[in-house]
């Protein structure tokens, strides 16, 4: 098995961790030494390993692309909710990557256009499409869904999140926890000035349509974990995909678990006995 080991300056447990996978007979080619992009990841790759936290799985995304390479998400950070199993439980779950123990979950993109995005930034993200004030004024922002428009949002910001981000940026503005397997995505408002909005669900397969005004003139849109500054007036649109990733889940990780172990869903004292 061909693996591609993917970290972002850490180097605390890497090289421990090549030597167990070495010795297991995998394959390695790692990040900074055999590719350094998606245009010289291997093309033999048959699954990449994120090692860090959550920020360094998304940046996974960046490196897969559309080439249909599962990821698996190996935490050596702090909340790693969207990573499988931990750095310290290796014996474990090396074990259970070579030997196929593992299922694959298909999660949805969205897939950003509009003008005057960088060359250089990848337009499609795993977690969530934000919006958000680049100065102290708010925004006026329009959404259109299939073309069909909504009352405006006066807000510092609006949070267009898959699934998969649900219980990201979305969980932090009063969005809904999604079901990581549904197929919908969540509009969000980031501190609204409305009294009366409330976050949306629509199908994924819906077109999010979004404009802005601002005193500012300029506001930020950010993708995951990269962003770019975008004018006012300038037309967003939001779909999804036309490929997904390919997420891996070790051993008996589940997402109600992580829900519980990791963001203490349900944590009350009276539930101690």
């Amino acid at each position: 098995m061909k693996i591609a080991l993917y970290n972002r300056g850490r180097k605390e447990g890497i090289e421990t961790l090549k030597l167990q996978l070495r010795k297991k007979g995998a394959l390695l080619a790692c990040y900074g030494e055999d590719f350094t992009s998606w245009e010289d990841l291997p093309a033999d790759t048959d699954i990449f390993l994120s090692l860090g936290g959550d920020g360094t799985f998304l940046q996974s995304l960046t490196f897969i692309r559309d080439r249909n390479i599962p990821v698996a998400g190996i935490n050596f950070g702090r909340l790693g909710f969207l990573t499988t199993a931990r750095a310290d439980g290796a014996e474990t779950w090396i074990d259970d990557l070579l030997a196929g123990r593992w299922t694959v979950e298909e999660r949805g993109l969205l897939e950003v256009s509009c003008e005057g995005l960088p060359d250089k930034l990848y337009p499609f993200a795993l977690n969530e499409v934000s919006l958000q004030r680049h100065g102290a004024g708010m925004l006026s922002i329009q959404v259109r869904i299939d073309g069909l428009e909504l009352p405006s949002y006066w807000a510092d910001g609006l949070v267009v999140a898959t699934p998969t981000g649900s219980t990201a940026y979305n969980l932090s503005v009063g969005g809904p926890v999604v079901m990581p397997t549904s197929d919908v995505m969540v509009i969000a408002p980031i501190a609204p000035h409305n009294l009366n909005v409330r976050p949306l669900v629509v199908p994924m397969s819906s077109t999010v349509e979004l404009c802005f005004g601002t005193r500012d003139r300029k506001a930020v849109l950010s993708l995951d974990n990269r962003r770019c500054e975008i004018s006012e007036g300038t037309l967003i649109r939001l779909a999804r995909s036309s490929f997904g990733l390919r997420y891996v889940s070790l051993s008996d990780n589940n997402f109600i678990g992580a829900l519980r172990d990791k963001l203490y869903w349900g944590e009350d004292r009276r539930n101690i006995l």
